[in-house]
């Protein structure tokens, strides 16, 4: 028996057309949503990186490239492309993460760092309502300024 990639083509389409796996596709988010934890303090941050921006967390330059949402009618995801960067002073800048971080699944994807925990929440594409930033989520020089970020320490809110 002779398969023609035509035919093999038209099989998965009627199959996908018979028992309606219709899959839509994922919202881009404008907005990352991440909880960012200094391990030191046990302080706890909630940082928003518009996409293409960096935002500071301590001695980390976080750098959201892309945002992902599953739509309402499918299961609850939510995933970015970060890219971590390390800057001490005096020192080279090192790269700790780049790569694609999952809300469901911190663990599958982390950053492993000795002081920071980093995981992503949420893909935002609406204008958050602006707050206070707290002083360890400072934009980077020369990047677009996050426009929200509240802080909670031990889970509570301030």
């Amino acid at each position: 028996m002779k398969f023609t990639t035509a035919g093999m083509a038209a099989a998965g389409l009627a199959l996908a057309t018979l028992f309606g796996s219709q899959q839509a596709l994922a919202i881009p988010g404008d907005n990352a949503v991440l909880r960012a934890m200094d391990k030191i303090t046990a302080r706890v941050s909630t940082i928003n990186v518009p996409v293409g921006g960096t935002v500071s967390f301590g001695s980390l330059k976080i750098t959201a490239k892309a945002c992902d949402k599953h739509p309402p009618e499918e299961t609850p995801e939510a995933s970015a492309f970060l890219e971590v960067v390390e800057e001490k002073p005096g020192e080279a800048a090192q790269s700790r993460f780049q790569g694609w971080m999952f809300a469901s699944s911190p663990a599958l994807s982390a950053l492993e760092h000795p002081v920071y925990d980093l995981w992503v929440l949420d893909c935002t594409s609406d204008e958050p309502p602006a707050a206070v930033q707290p002083p360890e989520a400072q934009p980077a020089e020369g990047s677009p300024e996050p426009t929200n970020s509240n802080s909670t320490e031990s889970g509570t809110s301030e």
